[in-house]
């Protein structure tokens, strides 16, 4: 991290009773040269935190600002992790290792810097089932047992504790840039601004930089909201400091998977006006570079800017038909027909109240089964004009059901851990995640 003292504050994490290797993500360890760790140099760099070698010598917890379900808070940093470790992956990409409960800092607040085990199991379910179904999301990396009982008002207490370690293309949020606005540090902004286009897109800046770092921003996360979209997914928390400026998703709570295709669904339960409901995050998301282009305001005047927000929704459009056509294992036709088929499924999905993951799997390749309603009709006729991408020869598709990640699985896979410290169900269900994404990708 080059930027400097303005970006960050170093802190140390927390010394924890104990240490409990309970999943390691060898699969992404192997992208930037862990995998070969022994589990004793594991949990001492990723539950001690033992610097890595060639790597940042400190932890630093990161500054940013961001507008919470729209309420602007210039009160919040990196409360709970830290920027542990940069390295290059296999694609030569910058890679940050950070954390989730690893003890206080400076931006702790009231806030005991800790992270439930519960939360922690909960996203890597998130995070692995999103990447197999073509999310751009941070991979949990380490998830590893403390030993300390928390205190939780949302959730039976108390509880177990864990620290969690995420591999992400960057923690760098539009947040970022919102605070470097707030306190009018034109300096920082123009280092930020050069930092993400050479490190994290592969760009020296041009003559243009920040509406160029604008038109990079709109294209990813569009991409993101369809993606969103066609996995069905809620993330629940859509603030502008939970944005990556990579367009890459991280940092869930209150996540859910839509059991059916309801617009109106939401994830948290205090959403209570449905700012992020599922039907909603693409608007979501805009709104949230909105605030990117707001606050590059201080160094480019405001038409470029409107001019590249204004891209935004005719690239999600593009993006939410090539994502779900992808998903139903047909190959776009790249004409405005993918777009009328889209909105035919998406009627038949609402009216016929189908399980989506059940949808899917009947129908990858383009087929839809005899014994689907009425509903589905139109769309199986515009189907017979598209080609599968993708045979369904992988063992997967012989299976009865889909691998799915609703509620009620979630908690069970929870339940056998919190009751009987069983992580059977919890690992089975990471290699079924795994299978389905073989067969999809």
């Amino acid at each position: 991290m080059r930027l400097g003292d303005p970006f960050y504050d170093m802190v140390r994490a927390a010394d924890f009773p104990e240490t409990r290797l309970r999943f390691r993500n060898d699969r992404a360890a192997a992208q930037v040269g862990l995998d070969g760790l022994s589990d004793r140099e594991w949990v001492d760099h990723f539950g001690r935190f033992k610097p890595l070698s060639g790597s940042l010598g400190e932890p630093l917890a990161l500054r940013y600002h961001g507008h919470q379900f729209r309420v602007y808070n210039p009160e919040i940093g990196d409360g709970r992790g830290f920027l542990f470790a940069q390295l290059r992956d296999d694609d030569d990409r910058l890679m940050d290792l950070g954390t989730k409960g690893s003890g206080q800092t400076p931006w702790s607040r009231f806030g005991d810097g800790r992270l439930t085990l519960k939360g922690g199991v909960r996203e890597v379910l998130a995070t692995e089932m999103l990447e197999a179904l073509g999310v751009p999301t941070s991979r949990s990396f380490s998830l590893i047992e403390t030993g300390e009982a928390l205190q939780r008002n949302d959730e039976p207490s108390p509880t177990r504790s864990a620290v969690l370690v995420r591999l992400s293309h960057s923690h760098i949020r539009i947040g970022t840039f919102q605070r470097l606005a707030y306190h009018q540090d034109t300096d920082a902004m123009e280092r930020l601004i050069a930092y993400v286009l050479r490190e994290l897109y592969g760009e020296e800046p041009g003559e243009n930089p920040p509406v160029r770092l604008l038109e990079l921003v709109v294209a990813r996360t569009a991409r993101l909201a369809a993606r969103y979209m066609a996995a069905g997914f809620i993330h629940g928390v859509l603030n502008s400091d939970n944005i990556n400026i990579t367009g890459e998703s991280f940092d869930y709570g209150p996540w859910r998977f839509n059991p059916t295709w309801n617009p109106a669904f939401v994830a948290a339960y205090f959403d209570h006006a449905g700012l992020y409901a599922f039907g909603r995050q693409p608007e979501a998301i805009h709104w949230d570079v909105a605030q990117l282009a707001i606050s590059l305001r201080m160094l480019v005047d405001a038409e470029p800017l409107i001019a590249v927000l204004e891209q935004f929704g005719p690239r999600y459009q593009a993006e939410v038909s090539g994502a779900l056509l992808w998903r139903l294992g047909v190959i776009p036709r790249g004409t405005e027909t993918d777009g009328i088929l889209i909105e035919t499924m998406e009627k038949a999905l609402r009216a016929s109240q189908m399980p989506i993951d059940r949808f899917f799997f009947d129908c990858f390749g383009g087929v839809i089964p005899s014994h689907y309603g009425e509903h589905f009709d139109t769309l199986r006729e515009q189907l017979a004009e598209y080609t599968a991408r993708k045979a369904r020869d992988h063992a997967y598709w012989s299976g009865e059901a889909p691998c799915s990640m609703l509620i009620d699985e979630v908690e069970s896979t929870w339940s056998a851990i919190d009751l009987t410290d069983d992580w059977e169900p919890f690992h089975r269900k990471v290699e079924a995640i795994r299978e389905m994404g073989e067969a999809l990708a």
